[in-house]
């Protein structure tokens, strides 16, 4: 079988000025970025639908990115593969002290001891070192503005929480989920787009907030209802006598009503 040196071997006969392929010879770390992006989702999409071949092709193309960025570094002299697994092992190593407390991967110790909140609350602690060595001085520094929206919004409520900025329990957030409803009921009688979309943007921000104290991930959720809602409609097609552009919306509705009633005797 081939293994990451071949594959490292073939990146680089990709990457050679007089023989290589004038795709990959072209490319750089900012036009790779949306290929890695892609490439990601198509992992996560996989995992979610629960088909292991289909994982672990996209584990390599997910694989091969990494290898592309380390190509173009080597060549600019930016730094090496295995400069990035230094990195990402000395990194592992310092954060997990309960199953490397000389922080030394020959000698690993018994991590099981310690609880989950314990690990939580250390790996918090390890952040915020890390942070400040790289003289990091906003608690919310290091959060990259490139995340998708809900999964940002998670991680900023998150930072903040450790500071105490946070509401004690569940119900604090469903009243300021409530509120924001409000604001918005009342601007949406106006012809103020700007105020509509800000409030908004507060009742979406306080909805993740809400996923987060009830120990959910925003972004999981949200695409568990896309699909939910993808096989309901895919459904309402199978059901019409015609296509659904041409029903009424009352009967749109009463299509809707069944597929979800199909749908739900047949889980």
């Amino acid at each position: 079988m081939y293994t990451l040196d071949d594959l490292r071997e073939l990146m680089r006969c990709l990457r050679d000025p007089d023989h290589g392929c004038p795709w990959d010879l072209k490319q750089n770390y900012q036009s790779i970025a949306p290929h890695t992006l892609e490439e990601t989702y198509e992992l996560i999409d996989a995992i979610e639908s629960h088909d292991v071949d289909q994982i672990r092709q996209e584990l390599g193309d997910v694989l091969f990115q990494v290898v592309f960025y380390a190509q173009l570094a080597e060549e600019a002299g930016d730094f090496s593969f295995d400069a990035i697994t230094d990195n990402i092992v000395r990194k592992l190593l310092r954060r997990h002290p309960h199953v490397f407390p000389d922080g030394v991967l020959e000698r690993p110790g018994n991590g099981r001891h310690a609880s989950e909140q314990e690990i939580k609350a250390r790996w918090e602690e390890i952040k915020a070192e890390e942070r400040a060595g790289k003289a990091q001085t906003g608690i919310l520094d290091d959060i990259p503005q490139s995340l998708p929206a809900l999964t940002r919004a998670q991680k900023l409520q998150k930072r903040a929480a450790t500071i105490g900025f946070d509401w004690p329990s569940v119900d604090g957030v469903l009243e300021k989920l409530t509120e924001e409803r409000a604001e918005l009921e009342e601007v949406l009688h106006s012809n103020d787009r700007e105020a509509q979309a800000e409030e908004l943007g507060d009742l979406l921000f306080v909805a993740v907030n809400l996923a987060r104290h009830l120990g959910f991930d925003a972004e999981t959720v949200l695409r568990d209802s896309n699909r939910k809602f993808e096989r309901r409609f895919r459904e309402m097609e199978q059901l019409s006598a015609k296509h659904l552009r041409e029903q009424c919306p009352a009967t749109l509705e009463s299509l809707w009503e069944e597929a979800k009633r199909r749908l739900k005797s047949a889980d």
